[in-house]
């Protein structure tokens, strides 16, 4: 056998044809092949170490086989710097080259990333929006983010949050609830995605819609004042630092967490624990993430693989003192 695997390797070891492989290997539809001869023909490259050449691949298909991964500086948090790290680890074992673009605000620099380098696909945490988004609907490049229906296992993600967060807040008598969004326009898309979430657990617990405001250091004290006067007992903030700024506003206020507000966040940013008083989030498991997202990817591309998660693993409450 070579030092690097070959599908004649693979072919070999499962006792079937190279042709065989390369139909498994690459999901090509339309072929009879049975399920036992597929786990075997996987079984196989698995115990050699195979990896397809998907630069040879991508070569032939005269595309750049880069994956460009979209990252605005303001959501530059520990969720998205620990997935786009372990994303660009795990893509260029399976030989695709991720690249790690900035979103400034400038959505030219963005159109012209995905023109000059001719992408095969384009990802990020967050979804892309304007002349970004536009640019890849034109050049028709699968677009992934976190909450896209292109991520089957990950699609529910905002359902399972918005469940764990309002179980543990109706656990503790809340009813009355309010959502603080992130004053950050850009940052709109992802806090919608959350409260759609939230809003599927209240719908089914009979709750009443939640009030909703943006919440920034100058507001602050008067929006969560004005919950507590309409019988808000209990804030669900887009993230950690939307949920720090309404704990700002609360002292500003007078009123004291959770005794007149109970606050909980998402994210679970180092800086929650040391927050006053310290607090309570949904924390993400971005192995388990980049786990099922790699495998959506790849599977996208023509290249597919076994995800090793599921929506279960992908997140945990940590409770604090601040519900």
């Amino acid at each position: 056998m070579t030092a690097r695997p070959t599908k004649a390797d693979v072919a070999r070891q499962a006792g079937v044809s190279t042709a065989t492989v390369s139909y498994v290997l690459n999901n090509v539809p339309g072929r009879s092949i049975s399920e036992q001869t597929r786990a075997a023909v996987r079984r196989a490259a698995d115990e050699l170490g195979y990896r397809p050449n998907l630069a040879a691949r991508n070569l032939a298909r005269r595309r750049s086989g880069v994956v460009l991964f979209v990252l605005p500086q303001v959501a530059l948090n520990a969720l998205a710097i620990e997935v786009s790290t372990r994303m660009t680890t795990e893509l260029a074992r399976r030989g695709v080259m991720q690249v790690l673009l900035f979103d400034t605000g400038d959505e030219a620099a963005i159109v012209n990333a995905i023109t000059d380098l001719d992408p095969v696909a384009v990802t990020g945490v967050y979804p892309l929006q304007g002349a970004a988004l536009a640019a890849v609907e034109a050049a028709r490049i699968p677009n992934f983010h976190l909450g896209s229906s292109r991520l089957a296992d990950l699609g529910n993600l905002h359902l399972t949050a918005g469940e764990v967060r309002i179980a543990h807040l109706v656990e503790r008598g809340h009813r009355r609830l309010a959502y603080a969004f992130s004053p950050d326009e850009s940052l709109r898309p992802i806090g919608e995605y959350w409260l759609a979430g939230l809003r599927a657990a209240m719908d089914a617990r009979g709750l009443p819609e939640p009030e909703l405001a943006e919440v920034r250091t100058a507001n602050a004290a008067q929006v969560v004042t004005e919950w507590r006067e309409r019988g808000v007992t209990a804030v669900c903030a887009q993230n950690d630092d939307t949920a720090f700024v309404v704990q700002h506003g609360m002292r500003q206020a007078g009123l004291e967490c959770p005794r007149d507000l109970a606050v909980i966040g998402v994210d679970a940013i180092p800086l929650g624990e040391v927050a006053a008083p310290p607090l309570t989030s949904v924390a993400f498991a971005a192995d388990a993430i980049v786990d099922i997202a790699t495998a959506a990817f790849m599977t996208a591309l023509g290249y597919p693989t076994e995800a090793k998660a599921t929506g279960a693993d992908l997140m945990v409450l940590l409770v604090r003192e601040s519900t």
